[in-house]
């Protein structure tokens, strides 16, 4: 895409800065307070809107022409002119993490080029992806086409196939628990650690054999970057039927999503679940 080396470094700022403004919150419960309601519908913590408002400041002194999808904000253009590319952000991925300092929040952060300034953009047309892990420092991305990197080192999934050895994640709540009793009984090791980004980061680094959230209500921007990464990485995502994600990038979009490190390790999943 155009201007890679300056929206790559616009990125890591804001990975970075977010990061620096977050930090002394962890942990505080004044930082769960309550101060709004989101764009996307549900309540925004005090910690959201300072990690958010740091987003939007880094963006606005860019002097360049962009649209900003975030959680708290919905979507906003900054600059003026056609705007160049659409930056879709979760600024605070693991909100109740941060709040009760349990070591999994961070930072989502994708980055799609606007080719059409008629159409809608689409989770596939992402052509950057980041995820920092606030706890550990940890960064995960990716360019497409170019592979992932964790910490500036390469990385590939997972490539184990018996899932009765599998280790994965899952997010469980209010989910089909009959599908989940039976993908219980067959995984060898099952996390929940309350970060979607980061936990599809962990398949995309071997870390998981694989990620399920069946609700039908995991919202498109929270997954943006994540799903590059995977995907550059050698994995597969898909929703809960085996289709591909096509969701267009706003903050009301929802989605199911199973990610995996192979093809085998993927089509057992579906077939668990009963998916096509």
């Amino acid at each position: 895409m155009d201007n890679f080396k300056l929206w790559n470094k616009i990125s890591h700022q804001i990975l970075n800065e977010v990061d620096e403004v977050v930090n002394p919150l962890i942990g505080d419960k004044k930082s769960g307070k309550t101060v709004k309601m989101g764009a996307d519908g549900t309540p925004t913590k005090l910690i959201d809107l300072i990690a958010e408002e740091k987003v939007v400041e880094i963006l606005e002194g860019v002097n360049r022409s962009l649209i900003l999808v975030s959680e708290e904000i919905g979507q906003i253009k900054i600059g003026e002119g056609n705007p160049e590319v659409v930056f879709v952000v979760d600024p605070l991925d693991g909100t109740n993490n941060a709040i009760k300092n349990i070591p999994a929040y961070g930072i989502s952060l994708a980055i799609a080029d606007i080719q059409n300034q008629n159409e809608s953009m689409n989770i596939n047309d992402i052509k950057m992806g980041y995820v920092k892990n606030f706890a550990t420092g940890d960064i995960y991305e990716a360019q497409k086409g170019n592979g992932a990197k964790l910490n500036g080192e390469n990385i590939q999934s997972s490539s184990k196939t018996d899932i009765t050895q599998a280790s994965m994640g899952a997010y469980i709540y209010r989910a089909d628990m009959e599908k989940v009793d039976k993908l219980c009984k067959m995984i060898r090791r099952m996390r929940i650690l309350g970060s979607v980004a980061i936990e599809l980061c962990y398949v995309a680094d071997g870390t998981y054999d694989a990620f399920l959230d069946i609700r039908g209500n995991l919202r498109i921007v929270d997954v943006s970057a994540a799903k590059l990464i995977i995907e550059e990485a050698g994995g597969l995502v898909s929703d809960e039927n085996n289709h591909q994600l096509n969701g267009n990038l706003n903050v009301l979009e929802r989605t199911s999503i199973i990610a995996s490190g192979n093809h085998e390790i993927h089509k057992e999943l579906i077939k668990i679940i009963g998916g096509k």
